[in-house]
């Protein structure tokens, strides 16, 4: 009656060994991250290996102000007269001589100035709005109605900003 042998279920055992081009591969991106993060600092550190030469940078140092003496050698100028007996005279458009000079301002006006609203001020900087964006502006720094920010004044509690026109815009606190 001991029939056990046939009640037993057999659990088979896998391997939990990783397969070698797994292990391959995670080794390999270990290998790639680690140099990822190494070579930023290699870059910092010998910055005169990898420095952008002199001549990009716009510098004319070790060349001549004048090439020659300005005249031409006999071959330049045969090539010279060569290309110029090459070019098609042919006269392809023509312009009339009588051509219409606008005269006077043009008819189209001026945009309106835009209205901007000073929101917030603090440490020597202001946050002006307008119907585009918000912006950070300082003293000098350009306002959307192309003048100038001249100065940031606190009058009766209430700060106000001084545009170079003489403009004078409240916030709304």
């Amino acid at each position: 009656m001991h029939d056990t042998d046939a009640d037993e279920v057999v659990v088979q055992r896998r391997s939990r060994r990783m397969p070698a081009s797994d292990m391959a591969l995670g080794s390999l991106g270990i290998v790639l991250a680690g140099l990822a993060s190494y070579f930023p600092w290699w870059a910092y550190l010998n910055q005169d290996r990898i420095s952008i030469p002199t001549l990009w940078e716009g510098r004319l140092q070790d060349l001549p102000t004048k090439i020659g003496n300005g005249s031409l050698s006999l071959a330049q100028q045969q090539r010279r007269e060569e290309t110029q007996a090459a070019v098609d005279q042919l006269l392809t458009a023509s312009l009339p001589d009588v051509v219409k000079k606008p005269s006077g301002p043009p008819d189209q006006p001026f945009p309106p100035n835009p209205n901007f609203r000073l929101r917030h001020v603090a440490n020597g900087r202001a946050l002006i709005e307008d119907d585009k964006g918000v912006y950070l502006v300082r003293i000098g720094s350009l306002l959307p109605d192309d003048s100038q920010l001249a100065t940031l004044e606190q009058r009766d509690g209430r700060w106000v900003l001084v545009t170079s026109r003489g403009d004078v815009f409240q916030s709304q606190q």
